[in-house]
């Protein structure tokens, strides 16, 4: 049993064959090429729709009229998987970086959306009162009312974008794009390369427990401030 597992079978490598394969792909600086630019298509995506999704997020939790207008809109575009896009990127984009950020744009748009309208409906009305009392103008209210009550809220909903968003970009990465480590295991399946396929999926897996951790952190620091300036 051990043999097998340090040995592998004729179809599966096993962990010695899979331990050269990384030492080679981090040797010749493919793993790590290829892990920043997975990085770079997530982060720029990613900060896109966190841009755009917050700000419009906080208006329409705070104009109620105006949100149940866009609403159904939303509704109806947020239930549609953001691969389900990928021919209509690739129409309006061609084949590069811009079709891949428009994936994981729309991937990481609806969650950041969706908790920044949540957050912003469930500020106490008391808060803005006593904003009104103390004759906050609007940018006051904004920095000093609407932003640290909805803070961590929000901070959930990019957690979960971004989840969501590397686990896209690995997909994106297998048909649009010429590097990333979506496209290295597309390169080693086609190689037939199995090792090369293992050693890609363990980086994507050790990469997104990295980046959840991270955004975990920030959302329990945020939580603590939040509750020490509520004492």
């Amino acid at each position: 049993m051990l043999s097998l597992l340090l040995n592998g079978t004729e179809n599966m490598p096993g962990l010695t064959q899979i331990g050269k394969a990384c030492i080679e792909l981090s040797g010749n600086g493919v793993l790590l090429r290829y892990s920043v630019a997975s990085l770079f298509r997530v982060t720029v995506g990613f900060y896109i729709a966190a841009l755009l999704a917050i700000p419009l997020g906080l208006f329409l939790g705070r104009r109620r009229i105006i949100n149940r207008w866009v609403n159904p809109f939303i509704q109806f575009l947020r239930p549609i998987s953001p691969l389900a896009w990928i021919p209509f990127a690739m129409i309006w984009f061609g084949i590069g970086d811009r079709p891949a950020l428009f994936i994981i744009f729309v991937a990481s748009f609806f969650p950041i959306l969706l908790s920044a309208i949540s957050a912003a409906a469930m500020i106490p009305p008391m808060y803005f009162q006593v904003a009104a009392n103390l004759q906050f103008k609007v940018w006051e209210s904004i920095r000093y009312v609407i932003i640290p009550a909805t803070a961590p809220s929000i901070l959930l909903g990019l957690r979960v974008a971004l989840g969501v968003a590397w686990m896209v970009v690995v997909a994106a990465e297998m048909i649009a794009v010429k590097s990333g480590l979506g496209y290295l295991i597309v390169d080693g399946r086609n190689a037939l390369r199995i090792d090369y396929v293992i050693v890609a999926v363990m980086t994507i897996g050790v990469i997104g427990l990295l980046l959840d951790h991270t955004m975990t952190r920030m959302e329990r620091l945020e939580s603590v401030r939040w509750r020490f300036e509520q004492s």
